[in-house]
């Protein structure tokens, strides 16, 4: 009795790698081995790069809301503080988009923090 290879299934496992290596410079989308290991640490890249991408877009709105709360004369923490107080819920990228595209709207909303942040000082 022949041995049983497992021939097309095979095939069909080596041509999903090799799809998924294409466009990778040399025998990292020509070679088994080294495209498996390539497409293997691409995916591990992917999946955590998923992740760091979001805690990178929110130190940037961050960013951008400190610059504008320095304009305002107010510092960002205290600026958070005096939003939450308000109860004005607005997360960090719309904070962020107002403070660029709309800066009338941000100084509006920076008057109600200080206003809150200085009544709970008092």
């Amino acid at each position: 009795m022949p041995r049983a290879r497992t021939g097309s299934a095979r095939h069909r496992r080596k041509v999903r790698l090799f799809r998924a290596a294409k466009g990778y410079r040399g025998g990292r989308s020509k070679l088994y081995r080294t495209a498996k290991e390539a497409v293997t640490r691409a995916g591990v890249y992917a999946f955590r790069d998923r992740r760091a991408r979001k805690r990178d877009f929110r130190a940037l709105w961050i960013t951008r809301i400190t610059a504008a709360c320095t304009q305002h004369g107010i510092a960002y923490s205290r600026f958070i503080y005096g939003l939450r107080e308000a109860s004005i819920i607005l997360n960090r990228k719309m904070l962020s988009e107002l403070a660029i595209n709309d800066p009338q709207a941000f100084a509006a909303v920076v008057e109600i923090a200080k206003a809150q942040a200085k009544k709970i000082a008092a």
